[in-house]
């Protein structure tokens, strides 16, 4: 018997791909945008501005996760009365970025 795929079953499949790329695609970003030191919340807004939305519950367990990897490397600056942690592509990072990006 042939199944034919109800609109539904379409958008499920559509959505899961769609959250797959995305996944791929952030790490490639944030790597991008890091070659000068950035802070967490700029790399928010200057994400946002080329169209790449990402929340900070998403976001910073992210960047975490690339400095475990040494892909990134941070350090506490206290600028005013708060400190904040920027974030730097490694040159592991940097190999890295070139190796996805001639993939992609």
């Amino acid at each position: 018997m042939l199944y034919m795929m109800n609109d539904k079953d379409l958008k499920t499949i559509y959505d899961k791909l769609n959250q797959e790329l995305r996944r791929g695609i952030l790490v490639l970003a944030i790597l991008s945008q890091l070659q000068e030191a950035k802070y967490g919340y700029d790399l928010i807004s200057h994400l946002g501005e080329l169209g790449l939305e990402i929340e900070q519950g998403t976001l910073y367990p992210l960047l975490r996760r690339l400095e475990g990897q040494d892909l990134l490397v941070s350090e506490w600056v206290i600028e005013g009365s708060r400190p904040r942690r920027y974030y730097k592509i490694t040159d592991t990072g940097r190999k890295t970025l070139e190796t996805w990006q001639e993939i992609w």
